[in-house]
């Protein structure tokens, strides 16, 4: 094994039988890339892995010359490393060449296609069910024309009788012109709308509204754990509004400024109207018994139309909406969680890892929820793709520092 490599990933070669879970896939990494072997299969291989040891990876593997089949929802990554995506959806795999950006461009172009052929679809459909009511009207005008013809005293028999023969077959050719574009609208069939990006108009109300352009300050903050240093003298400003990235190697300290966030420690200054919404990565604990539509609207201002919105964005079906919190599984659990803060009565959110074990359309999801949410949100994250879409400024902890890298 290249203990060197497993270093550069993270591993203590000395940790043996007492390594986390995060330890043991970076170990086994390691031994899949020190190996001659002619391919590898890779599930998730950055979960657990820093900035760094991210890096670390990519570049590993643009140097591996066997076949690489990855299972990944990292989209920096994928972006990176892979020339083909095949994508697993409704029990077909459709193929995309590329990386993650070609994938997101060859599917956009594929859905302008869709909605421009549902649009002609609709067009046609709409134009044949107007010609169709248009006709039937006509024959119907036509029907009351000669019922109150007849009811006339006409001496002249012959020439009311001829006039009655001459409407009859007009009526007959508007009803067969009518069924003749009924057929027509049989053959166009049914087509699908093409699927839609759900949007949220997020809003606080004026009790949550903050007027202190700095909420959340740290003054020289220091922060110890048995006997480690994790934080000196440390200073950091987050302004209100901002959509900011915190990031940092695994161990740097980023949990646990959350924590001293929401402990409110020695050196932290928080707005007095600050009302914090935390979304962490485990320790729930809520009434499995609660309907899903009933834990969301908890603490909570939204409408039920505008909750459905946001969890159908996050791959949440009409059925699943109405189970049990029980019946959902881990990663139903983690979305909906997500979907709760977003929605929740908080005027600022700290968020670690939200992007952890979502799939990649949940992943967009997410993004685009948090951009556009109208209180300040300070996230941990690794995912370099979500940083880069999401924050507008960057801060990193460096040598016991936070420091603002953007």
């Amino acid at each position: 094994m290249d203990y060197a490599l497993a270093g550069k990933l993270g591993v203590d070669k000395g940790s043996g039988e007492q390594m986390s879970g995060g330890e043991e896939t970076r170990l086994k990494i390691a031994q899949a890339l020190s190996r001659s072997v002619h391919g590898i299969f890779a599930d998730e291989p950055t979960s657990h892995l820093d900035s760094e040891g991210i890096h670390f990876l990519i570049r590993q593997l643009s140097f591996y010359t066997g076949a690489l089949l990855v299972i990944s929802h990292d989209r920096y990554f994928l972006d990176q490393v892979v020339d083909k995506i095949w994508e697993l959806k409704d029990g077909k795999i459709t193929e995309y060449w590329g990386g993650y950006s070609d994938y997101m461009a060859q599917k956009n172009e594929i859905q302008k296609k869709q909605e421009a052929q549902y649009q002609q679809y609709m067009t046609e459909r709409e134009r044949l069910e107007k010609a169709i009511a248009d006709k039937k009207n006509q024959a119907r005008k036509m029907d009351q024309k000669e019922k109150g013809a007849s009811r006339k005293n006409n001496s002249d028999q012959g020439g009311r009788l001829a006039h009655q023969k001459s409407i009859g077959s007009k009526q007959k050719k508007l009803h067969q012109a009518a069924r003749n574009m009924e057929q027509r609208i049989e053959a166009l069939g049914t087509m699908q709308a093409p699927e839609a990006i759900r949007t949220i108009h997020f809003r606080q109300s004026d009790a949550l509204e903050l007027h202190n352009p700095f909420p959340i300050i740290g003054k020289e903050i220091n922060k110890t754990y048995d006997d480690k240093v994790i934080l000196e003298n440390a200073s950091f400003q987050f302004r209100l509004g901002g959509k900011i990235a915190l990031t940092g190697p695994n161990g740097a300290g980023k949990t646990t400024l959350f924590n001293m966030i929401l402990n409110r420690e020695d050196g932290i200054t928080l707005s007095p109207k600050a009302e914090i919404g935390y979304f962490a990565q485990h320790a729930y604990t809520f009434n499995h018994h609660h309907a899903v539509m009933e834990f969301m609207q908890e603490n909570c201002d939204y409408q039920v139309p505008e909750i459905r919105a946001v969890l159908a964005s996050l791959g949440f079906s009409q059925h699943d909406v109405r189970k049990s919190l029980a019946a959902l599984s881990g990663g139903e659990i983690m979305k909906l969680q997500l979907a709760k803060i977003l929605l929740g009565r908080y005027n600022i959110l700290l968020m670690d890892e939200p992007g952890n074990f979502l799939d990649l359309p949940a992943m967009e999801a997410l993004e685009h929820l948090m951009k556009s949410y109208e209180g300040t949100i300070i996230f941990i994250s690794h995912d370099a793709w979500l940083v880069e879409n999401v924050a507008d400024q960057v801060y990193a902890i460096e040598h016991k520092k936070i420091i603002q890298i953007r």
